[in-house]
């Protein structure tokens, strides 16, 4: 929060803190997720998986809004030029990101992330095709999440903030079980 001043009030995360590092990495996270939802909601007619989808968009848009509204609130940037995803997760002590040189050289911004190609082919499939991609993808997407989630629960000192993120990993944890026996309904596995 901003004091009367304009300067950041005692206690404010700054632009290099896990708590907006958090909320920056995991605000772009979410929006591939609700890109992915909206997109086999166009490409399926099964009700159980647009269900999925519909659920999946409408939370992680909400939980970004959230993230974004608190970046606005401490008068932060939502975008940091030049800034290295996730690399918030390094601070503290912490490991990093376990392997995000190797997740952008196979052209992903942060772990869990779908490449462009593979946004491209998911939105060339249809019907179960479509399904199995999708709950792949999503899959890796939200262990992805949920592993980005975990460092803020270690590194980020804001109460909500550290809620939010206990929530997400409860939450994605849980459908990425649904996610893994509805692809086995489908004759599929998750992928390696």
């Amino acid at each position: 929060m901003a004091s009367a001043g304009g300067a950041p009030a005692e206690g404010t995360p700054d632009a290099a803190s896990a708590e907006a590092g958090f909320a920056r990495d995991m605000s772009v996270h979410h929006q591939q997720a609700v890109e992915m939802s909206f997109i086999v909601r166009e490409r399926t007619d099964d009700e159980e998986v647009r269900r999925l989808a519909y659920d999946i968009a409408n939370t992680q848009a909400n939980q970004r809004g959230m993230m974004l509204g608190w970046l606005d609130l401490w008068g932060l940037p939502k975008i940091e030029a030049g800034a290295e995803p996730m690399a918030w997760m390094r601070g503290a002590g912490g490991s990093g990101h376990g392997g995000h040189g190797a997740a952008a050289e196979e052209g992903r911004l942060m772990p869990g992330m779908a490449t462009k190609a593979e946004l491209r082919e998911l939105g060339g499939l249809s019907g179960k095709e479509a399904e199995v991609r999708f709950l792949q993808l999503m899959i890796n997407h939200h262990n992805g999440g949920v592993a980005m989630a975990e460092g803020c629960v270690e590194r980020c000192e804001v109460t909500v903030e550290r809620n939010l993120a206990r929530t997400m990993v409860l939450g994605q944890r849980s459908e990425v079980e649904l996610m893994v026996d509805m692809l086995r309904a489908r004759g599929a596995q998750p992928l390696v």
